[in-house]
């Protein structure tokens, strides 16, 4: 399947995010020079679905927002980009997170909920579901996200899911037993162990940042290293590399891998959660080669 004829349905939070750069991340009671502050959209179920859009893919957005102004930004700059979306709307307040961003690209971050999990799994229609080839779950409520999977695998779409840091928190043993791929990083990786739901889905993709990633396939373990940038803001660099990964999976998990921190390098390398990455500059990054050797 071509990126160009994928038709992906990403569910999850929806945020508006104020960013402020600083000189460097302080210590606690400590102090530190803000150089720059910027907004813009975020969440991992639109930062994925505005990357697949960059990638010829065809992305649908399930998720919820309210009725201020914040709601209204998301939903003009998701439209500007592509993103077709399916956003319920509340009277809670969008949610809101808010970054600190050092100059290496680390970051802090705070937040609220918001109308981030007002939408419910019959939000989404039978025909929406049948015209879809893949769903892509991001942290949400775990029985929003197991009725989702659920209808999911009854349509015959494969699934994916990155929980996300509250994967430690909530369970999510329902929807781990209906995926097929699961994103996640070093930290999630380990509380899976420790829990014994590592095995419950049939590919495990282990997101190392500047490490690159390294996929599990059943007996089968594939690395690669990633790419050599300076990082500017790592915020949405993991949902930019599922991205890249779900569109190239199909051509072979060595190709899914480098096309997958290829677009997590360059969301790293761009200010703001949701980057638009597109193949040209893709390619670019996979001529120079990995780390860039």
């Amino acid at each position: 399947m071509s990126a160009e004829s994928m038709r992906v349905i990403c569910a999850g939070h929806v945020n508006w995010d104020v960013t402020l750069r600083v000189d460097r991340l302080p210590d606690p009671d400590g102090e530190a020079c803000i150089a720059d502050q910027y907004q813009s959209g975020g969440g991992s179920a639109s930062n994925v679905a505005v990357a697949l859009a960059g990638l010829d893919a065809s992305p649908l957005l399930l998720g919820s927002v309210g009725r201020d102004e914040n709601g209204w930004l998301v939903r003009r700059e998701l439209e500007d980009v592509g993103v077709e979306t399916k956003l319920v709307e509340t009277d809670g307040e969008t949610a809101v997170k808010y970054l600190v961003v050092d100059d290496t690209g680390e970051l802090l971050m705070f937040g609220n909920d918001g109308a981030n999990e007002a939408y419910a799994a019959d939000d989404l229609s039978e025909r929406q579901l049948t015209t879809a080839d893949h769903l892509h779950l991001t942290s949400q409520r775990p029985e929003t996200a197991a009725e989702l999977a659920r209808a999911a695998t009854r349509e015959g779409l494969s699934v994916s899911f990155d929980p996300g840091r509250r994967l430690a928190d909530r369970d999510y043993t329902e929807t781990l037993r209906r995926t097929d791929l699961l994103f996640c990083n070093e930290r999630e990786a380990t509380v899976l162990r420790e829990e014994g739901l590592a095995d419950a889905v049939s590919t495990l993709v282990i997101k190392q940042g500047s490490g690159g990633a390294t996929v599990f396939d059943g007996s089968r373990e594939v690395y690669h290293p990633g790419f050599a940038v300076d990082p500017v803001d790592t915020t949405g660099a993991g949902d930019a590399f599922a991205a890249g990964f779900l569109v190239a999976r199909d051509e072979g998990l060595e190709r899914a891998l480098a096309v997958g921190n290829a677009c997590g390098a360059l969301a790293a390398r761009t200010p703001g959660a949701r980057v638009q990455v597109g193949w040209r500059d893709v390619d670019a990054l996979l001529d120079i080669g990995p780390s860039g050797g």
